[in-house]
């Protein structure tokens, strides 16, 4: 198995485990014992803040894909097309998780009062977000589309006919 091969599974696995937390916290706080509580730690809201049921799913569905174009762009799986998609994709989700990452631990650092939530942020969920997005990204850098000789063949065979000419 080849390095990009492992770090796109190995990425794909664990949105794809963070998309099924999300979609079973659309009905549970599981594993915490109460909303309140689930809202505290997980979420770092009040519990009348905590986001609906429907934009949870949202964002286990979009974790969902999200693990689908890792792993097709690892050639783990089948590619939709057009592939220029699955390649954009693969960035953005970098991009993102890159950036979630990085602005949850300068924001939870630098809160004056730690809570429940900016303790796991900082041990868990942003260390978390920036090692998908570190194997999403390499998943990203390794996969290139091979460069298009289009231009240069073009020029080359002008002035090849060129030459013919004199």
């Amino acid at each position: 198995m080849t390095l990009t091969k492992l770090a796109g599974g190995t990425a794909a696995v664990g949105l794809g485990a963070v998309g099924t937390l999300h979609g079973i916290w659309t009905f549970s706080s599981w594993p915490l014992a109460s909303r309140a509580e689930f809202a505290r730690t997980v979420v770092g809201v009040a519990e009348a803040d905590l986001p609906s049921p429907e934009l949870t799913a949202v964002v286990a569905a979009a974790l969902g894909v999200a693990a689908y174009v890792i792993a097709a762009r690892a050639e783990l799986v089948p590619q939709v097309r057009p592939r220029r998609l699955v390649r954009q994709g693969v960035w953005g989700v970098a991009g993102v998780l890159l950036l979630r990452g990085s602005i949850g631990l300068v924001s939870s650092a630098l809160t004056s009062q730690p809570t429940d939530f900016t303790r796991w942020d900082l041990a868990l969920y942003s260390p978390l977000c920036l090692a998908l997005g570190g194997l999403t990204a390499y998943v990203a850098a390794s996969t290139r589309a091979p460069r298009r000789r289009g231009r240069r063949l073009v020029i080359k065979r002008l002035k090849a006919h060129t030459n013919r000419g004199n």
